[in-house]
Parts: structure tokens; C-alpha cells; sequence
């Protein structure tokens, strides 16, 4: 049976809950450590890219993706990796990004060719890249390992604040460039009153994963922020040998810190590590964070979710429990404009690649698998449906269906050699089928005549026309 549900004043069509199903938000890439940004209206998450497979963190770049609905997000690829920094040898762990003055700077760590940690700042006019090394050297090297998850926040005033810490937390004022400081840098003091648990001295990490038990202490994943004039230092804590959210506020930027609680706790994300950013985008309070949960996934595998809530009155933040459903649309989607075919809110059996030709596009696309976009709203009615997609065999169909995979279809495709896998051609399908309002689109992937294995086209973007 059919439910209307009204979302910021508009009506959407869904099947069951199930059909909302949105967490994890990617699919196509394994997403760890989501650092949110809103640009002009949109919202933006850089996250790391884990490579699964090995038992370790084991990742060589960083990926970007942006929603203006919070439901449908477009991959713009890997705008920086290893690779970008000569100076960087392995481990591309936890980032963040900030706009300042026209300028995007996304704050890195990596490991360097003297085997230490280190922390570097790549620059770009674009949210979205190309960025390069900012400075050619790291921004921030010790030679230690507590160099890791850099989180930056520019203050009312203009000042600019990096944190970041393994086990230990630091700060240094960012000068106006945003690549240099005058400062020494500065250890936070931890306490049980400013972060809720206390190490005893010299226990290592994996000593205090296996032996010691705690409220809550301190561990790595900083995220710094401002709201209503209170400073927010939410990070990944330790408790019972699993990482959880906390968070500690304080009126002062760089403390003291009064610890608040944990804002994530004891839920099922199959991954023994959980890092997160908070945010506010068209009047909603959103936390990101990641999970363990895609196929083949787990600690060593982890993917971007997202939950929303609302403050309480005091300015706490409650407890968060994350869902499959995620999040809802805060917009509608037009099908009358060229829309990305990596604009996805969900997918199954395919992923993505990137030329410097095509850019972004979907690749990989075998037999039973779909692409799900939510919320499109198709007004009175559509006459046409492209799509732009490339082949080095025939065999492959594109059918458009409403609200399921075995909804009603609009279009059928079947997609012939084009000249090769990345020469893209923009085919056309009439549609006779009547269709109003707002739905989900699926785009299912079918075969004719071939095994399910193979693959199948790939797919760069898709359009409907009016009737």
C-alpha cells in the first residue's frame, strides 16, 4: 500500500520504509573518516578511501562527494592522493576541508618518507579540485606518530584554529594564509572533568584496547566547531574496547574543555573505529559518521552514514542511534536538466571510475544491478529519456523504473557498441507511459543474451524531457 509522506512541505510517494533505506550514502567506494562542508547551498564530504583486504587501515587517497538534497550524492572522483605530496610515503588517513576567501583547503595526514606521521595542506579555486601541495613540505611534523585527523574552524573573528592528535590533543592558530603558524603548538591538558576518562602513563594503544575499561577517554578523530557562541570538540573515545562519538564543549576556542558524553555508543557499525563531523544545512542538524556494514566491509572497509537530530534546549547533544533509513530528502530533484549518472542515492553491482576526458562516471555495471535516485519530480508528465553511455559490446540494457526495481518502467535502452567502454553516446527512448509528481528512479541493469557476470556499459549521465 501506498504512503504519502510530507517533507518539508512536500509530498513524496513511497513504497515502505525500506524503499528509504539510504546508509551507508555511498556504495560504489568504501568512504572512512566523512568531513562535511557546506559551499553555496550545497553540501559537500571528504572522506578517505579504504582499501579492503588487508588488516590494517590501508588507504592511498582521498575522495570527495556532494548532495544538495542530503539524499542524492554526486563522487567527484579523487582530486588528491598520495601521489600530490612528495613528501608522503603511506597511510592517507582522516582530512578536512574549509573554505576561506575564495579558496578551498583540505588539511591531510600522512605518513612520510621518514616514517613518521605528519599533517599537509592541499589548496584548489574549486571545492571539487584539481588541488595541489599547498607548500611542497608538510604543515605540521614532529617526528611522531600523534600527527593524525586534522579538524580546522575559522572563528567570528577570522582566527583560524587546526586540532588534531593521536591519544594526545594539539592546537596551533592558523595564520591568515592558512598554511603557517607563528605559535608553538600546544597540548590539550586531559582530564576525567574534559574528556571523561585519563591513561595511565605508558600504556600503548593496543594495551588499552585489550586490558583497561574506561568511562571515556581521548583517543583520536577531532571535530571542532561553533554554535551559539559555545566551542564543540566532539572525537572518537574509548570505551570497553571499541571506539565511541564524545564530545566536550568549552566558551573559549582553545579551552578548557568540559567534557559532555558520548554522543554514539554501543551500535552495531561492525567497525571498531567510528569518525565523525556535525553540521547544519537548510535548518537541520546533521552528524556523519561511518560504518562497517557495506558487503565485505568491516573495520578495515568503512563507509560514510549519516543520522539527523536536533540539539536539546541547553545546547546538548543527545544520544544518536544510527539507522538504515538515514536521512530524508530536503529537496527535490529535476529530471529536466542533465543530471550525473554518479548522482546516487543507492546502488548495487557497479561502481565508478574517472577519465580526464568524461570525468566521473559509472562503471562496472553488471546484470541485477541498479542505480537509485530519490525524489525526482517529473511535474505533469515526460515524453523522453537520455542517456549517455559507452560500450565495447552489445548486450547491455538500461530500463527506467518508478519507486522499485520491478516498478513501473518509462524506458528501455539497449545499449550497442558505441566504439569503446569510455566513448560515450547519447541514446534516446520514448515514453508512452504516463507519469506525474514525484517518485524514486531506478536505472536497472539487464543483459541480453549474456552472462551475468559480464560487464555490462558504462553509464555518464541521463536526462527526461517534458511532454
Amino acid at each position: 500500500m501506498k504512503k504519502i509522506k510530507i517533507i518539508n512541505g512536500l509530498a513524496f510517494c513511497s513504497l515502505s520504509a525500506n524503499a528509504f533505506a539510504q546508509n551507508p550514502v555511498i556504495q560504489t567506494h568504501f568512504s572512512p573518516d566523512p568531513a562535511p562542508m557546506v559551499y553555496k547551498d550545497k553540501m559537500y564530504v571528504y572522506t578517505g578511501d579504504d582499501i579492503p583486504g588487508y588488516d590494517f587501515y590501508y588507504m592511498t587517497k582521498w575522495r570527495v562527494h556532494s548532495s544538495e538534497d542530503m539524499v542524492n550524492w554526486t563522487d567527484h572522483g579523487v582530486p588528491i592522493s598520495l601521489e600530490s605530496f612528495s613528501w608522503a610515503r603511506d597511510r592517507a588517513w582522516a582530512a578536512q576541508c574549509v573554505q576561506r576567501d575564495g579558496k578551498f583547503y583540505w588539511y591531510i595526514c600522512a605518513q612520510t618518507v621518514d616514517n613518521n606521521m605528519a599533517i599537509g595542506v592541499a589548496v584548489s579555486d574549486s571545492p571539487t579540485g584539481p588541488f595541489k601541495d599547498a607548500l611542497g613540505k608538510p604543515l605540521v611534523t614532529t617526528g611522531t606518530w600523534d600527527n593524525i585527523d586534522p579538524t580546522v574552524f575559522i572563528d567570528d573573528d577570522g582566527q583560524a584554529y587546526l586540532y588534531w592528535g593521536n591519544s594526545k590533543l594539539f592546537y596551533v592558530k592558523l595564520n591568515k594564509n592558512m598554511t603557517s603558524y607563528d605559535d608553538k603548538i600546544t597540548e590539550v591538558p586531559q582530564s576525567v572533568e574534559a574528556f571523561g576518562g585519563l591513561r595511565r602513563p605508558g600504556k600503548s594503544e593496543d594495551v588499552l584496547q585489550k586490558q583497561e575499561k574506561f568511562n571515556d577517554v581521548y583517543v583520536e578523530g577531532p571535530w571542532f566547531y561553533k554554535r551559539n557562541k559555545k566551542y564543540y570538540l566532539m572525537y572518537a573515545g574509548m570505551t570497553d574496547r571499541t571506539e565511541c562519538l564524545s564530545y566536550s564543549t568549552s566558551s573559549s576556542p582553545t579551552g578548557p574543555w568540559k567534557y559532555q558524553g558520548k554522543i554514539m555508543t554501543d551500535q552495531p557499525t561492525n567497525s571498531f573505529t567510528n569518525h565523525g563531523g556535525i553540521i547544519d544545512f537548510r535548518g537541520k542538524s546533521y552528524l556523519f559518521y561511518h560504518t562497517g556494514l557495506l558487503p565485505g566491509a568491516g573495520s578495515y572497509g568503512r563507509s560514510t552514514a549519516i543520522e539527523e537530530f536536533k540539539y536539546n534546549a541547553d545546547g546538548t547533544i543527545p544520544k544518536i542511534t544510527m539507522t538504515k533509513e538515514g536521512v530524508n530528502p530536503v529537496r527535490i530533484l529535476n529530471p529536466y536538466q542533465r543530471n550525473e549518472a554518479e548522482t546516487i542515492a543507492w546502488s548495487e553491482k557497479c561502481s565508478t571510475s574517472e577519465n580526464k576526458k568524461t570525468g566521473v562516471f559509472v562503471s562496472d555495471i553488471r546484470v541485477g544491478g541498479y542505480i537509485k535516485v530519490r525524489a525526482v519530480d517529473f511535474g505533469k508528465g515526460v515524453s523522453e529519456f537520455s542517456a549517455s553511455v559507452a560500450a565495447g559490446l552489445d548486450g547491455g540494457i538500461l530500463e527506467v523504473r518508478l519507486d522499485k526495481t520491478d516498478g513501473q518502467k518509462l524506458a528501455e535502452i539497449e545499449v550497442p557498441r558505441t566504439g569503446g567502454w569510455e566513448e560515450f553516446k547519447t541514446l534516446t527512448s520514448k515514453i508512452t507511459e504516463s507519469v506525474s509528481g514525484v517518485h524514486d528512479v531506478y536505472f536497472v541493469f539487464k543483459g541480453k543474451n549474456i552472462t551475468a557476470g559480464r560487464k555490462l556499459f558504462n553509464f555518464d549521465h541521463w536526462s527526461f524531457q517534458k511532454k
